[in-house]
């Protein structure tokens, strides 16, 4: 289990302390803080408070964090679509409203139970939980994502994604009409203040650039292609809100009236990287499902 001790200083004195102590760890939600509280596993000058307790100046918070569950992932046959394969990488075609990784409560079905059954060697950087995942994709989003089969190519293109190198490119129905053919928007990407579970652009995010262009118009909708140059969480979702022009079918940051398709229309088309071992520069494009042309046969054909 591990302890961390905090001490309020007079900046933060009145504070509610569970809205006080998000920062402590990247991940955490005013949730899982309170949770912690009434397990009395948060403790203040010692003693045990009440979740909307206010902090005082000199308390001593002490912060205990149960060591993680250690979790079984089971091989299973999801008939997963391997696009590439050699002895450093994959390249898979995750359909719409798979789970790229296991988590507590959802520990089957997802694209790593599929790769521990067609897959013999995955990268194990990522721990138990996410064996060779370099970069994830939303449930609802489909398309690429590149696997690592060991930890020397994991690190290749972990570092290819951190010098921006990866091509990522997405295609997206959003709403509204986008007069101009292609633009970019370079705005902040950090935790919703409001709403710790979403995203948003936000004064002290992370930096986040999406690159778009303009591929069909149909009236009060628009087809573009997205490139990613950062790779923020929900990024491309975001950056579209911001500009006015929301995800069609997006069910966290969609307009409440948007057409019920299960979830946002968004498919990562296009992967290129640089292979970890021979250094040539590998592209792999999939088209759109089918659900997804037939919804743009829908729109041409009114």
């Amino acid at each position: 289990m591990k302890e961390i001790e905090v001490i309020i200083t007079r900046e933060q004195n009145r504070e509610r302390l569970d809205k006080l102590l998000l920062p402590v760890e990247a991940d955490w939600s005013r949730t899982q803080i309170q949770n912690l509280m009434k397990q009395e596993l948060i403790l203040v000058n010692g003693e045990a408070v009440k979740s909307n307790y206010k902090a005082s100046e000199g308390d001593v918070i002490t912060i205990k964090i149960p060591d993680p569950e250690v979790y079984e992932i089971e091989a299973e046959d999801l008939q997963l679509e391997i696009v590439y394969e050699d002895a450093d990488v994959a390249v898979i075609n995750k359909p719409k409203g798979m789970v790229v990784h296991p988590a507590p409560g959802h520990l089957t079905g997802t694209l790593v139970n599929g790769l521990m059954h067609q897959i013999k060697d995955l990268s194990g950087i990522n721990g138990i939980m996410r064996p060779g995942i370099v970069h994830r994709i939303d449930k609802d989003t489909s398309g690429l994502l590149m696997v690592a089969k060991n930890d020397k190519a994991h690190q290749s293109l972990v570092d290819q994604l951190v010098a921006k190198s990866v091509t990522r490119k997405y295609t997206a129905l959003v709403h509204g009409h986008i007069a101009h053919d292609k633009g970019t928007v370079d705005a902040p990407i950090g935790r919703d203040t409001r709403d710790r579970q979403s995203m948003n652009v936000v004064d002290k995010g992370k930096h986040a650039v999406t690159h778009f262009e303009v591929r069909e118009r149909f009236g009060a909708y628009t087809l573009v292609e997205c490139r990613l140059e950062t790779g923020r969480t929900h990024q491309i979702r975001v950056h579209m809100k911001f500009i006015g022009h929301p995800l069609v079918g997006d069910p966290k940051y969609g307009q409440k009236k948007t057409m019920d398709i299960g979830g946002q229309a968004l498919h990562a088309g296009v992967l290129g990287f640089i292979h970890p071992s021979s250094g040539e520069y590998l592209e792999f494009e999939v088209p759109l499902p089918e659900p997804f042309e037939q919804l743009l046969s829908e729109l041409k054909k009114n």
